[in-house]
């Protein structure tokens, strides 16, 4: 009999992949069930971007290229934190890897050890946890709720450290909330880090440019931390390239190399085709995508409005991403042909199996309440699933 590794059984499905399988396995079956489980947008690459990966093709960059990736894509991404973020970068301390996912496992293996532990703010998305748990380290949860737009304070992470803390992980528009870190938010923990110099901080920025609160801040534009912050960014979201698989970092230089040395042993590069897209992307005015941020602002008030009507959900308003991530408890204990919601796991496969919407639970994300609502989706689609949500909460009593 074959016997599984212990890091494997104590690993945990994502709960996002789970429910876009389920709600696949019901469309096979003939019903029709609207997806709002995935992060994706809805959008497709545009076109000078694949124009570009058409011509890196027919000039034949199709070979292996340097771990780190190309030193024109290095570059390309140095001039964007510099442009965008206020963040010097050389092409040296950047490291770009198979989507923004790797680059944060690179991170996290190579500073995590056994009994480490890493702080986490909750709600946080799905992977970093087990990021942290195949590293051997241990998650420190830090609970910011929906009355503090679960964004954590700086008491609560100076109360988190202790001589055992490594890392931080944090995202800003956060997936799975939409919430957004200011400037001065940024600064006051900043004032917290610092006092703190063996403390690392991954600022996870990968729906920098899906943002409606005005300009993006970043957290190592502060020259007081710098040597203390990992920048993971990539192209997947603002860009419409999650297929591409392109994210990166920018790091201090010590950093980078490592996670040069580990990409090395496992993936090597990203796809050589897909650096040259993401230089024309990267290269590309970032005013270019404010269709798209328009249109994601449009159906964020489309939700919030539709779920205000629905008695018993609590929400705030995200500034980014496409996310909502609404409080449900009130419907916790209420029940519909026998079947009582205890939580929302329950609640969310409630609405799998009677409104055929997908969603996922909140406890995915470290929120038992709440559950997340992807708005990657057209206005009409939104309107019919939010339609039949209500119906459907409107049956349990």
């Amino acid at each position: 009999m074959i016997e599984l590794s212990e890091r494997l059984k104590t690993m945990e499905e994502s709960a996002t992949i789970a429910m876009a399988q389920k709600s696949r396995e019901l469309k096979a079956k003939g019903l029709d069930v609207i997806s709002l489980s995935l992060g994706e947008p809805d959008f497709h690459t545009p076109q000078f971007i694949k124009e570009a990966a058409i011509d890196a093709m027919n000039n034949n960059f199709t070979s292996y290229t340097p771990v780190p990736g190309y030193l024109d894509l290095r570059e390309a991404i140095a001039e964007k934190f510099k442009r965008d973020n206020n963040i010097n970068y050389t092409p040296e301390q950047i490291v770009a890897s198979t989507g923004a996912k790797q680059s944060i496992a690179n991170v996290v293996l190579s500073l995590v050890g056994k009994g480490d532990e890493v702080i986490i703010p909750a709600p946080f998305w799905v992977s970093y946890i087990e990021i942290v748990k195949v590293a051997e380290g241990k998650p420190v949860i830090v609970n910011a709720g929906i009355e503090s737009d679960f964004k954590i304070t700086p008491q609560q992470l100076e109360e988190a450290i202790t001589s055992k803390t490594k890392l931080m992980i944090f995202s800003s528009p956060c997936n799975p909330t939409g919430s957004v870190y200011s400037k001065e938010e940024l600064r006051a923990l900043a004032d917290v880090i610092k006092k703190h110099p063996k403390l690392v901080v991954i600022s996870d920025e990968i729906y920098e440019h899906i943002n409606f609160s005005g300009a993006h801040a970043s957290l190592a534009q502060f020259e007081d931390v710098y040597e203390q912050v990992v920048t993971v960014n990539g192209v997947s979201k603002a860009w419409a390239m999650t297929g591409w698989r392109l994210g990166y970092i920018g790091a201090p230089l010590e950093i980078a190399k490592a996670c040069s040395k580990i990409q090395g042993q496992f993936t090597s590069a990203p796809c050589s085709i897909t650096q040259k897209a993401t230089i024309a992307a990267l290269k590309a005015d970032p005013s270019v995508l404010k269709d798209m941020i328009h249109a994601f602002k449009s159906r964020r008030e489309l939700v919030l409005n539709k779920l205000k009507e629905i008695k018993g959900i609590k929400t705030n308003t995200p500034e980014g991403a496409f996310y909502v991530f609404p409080d449900v408890s009130a419907f916790f204990g209420k029940s519909f042909q026998g079947e009582t919601i205890k939580n929302a796991n329950d609640l969310a496969m409630f609405l799998l199996n009677e409104a055929h919407v997908a969603l996922v639970t909140g406890e995915a994300f470290g929120d038992k309440n709440c559950i997340r609502i992807s708005y990657a989706a057209s206005e009409e689609t939104l309107k019919e699933a939010m339609k039949r949500i209500k119906s459907a909460l409107e049956k349990l009593n």
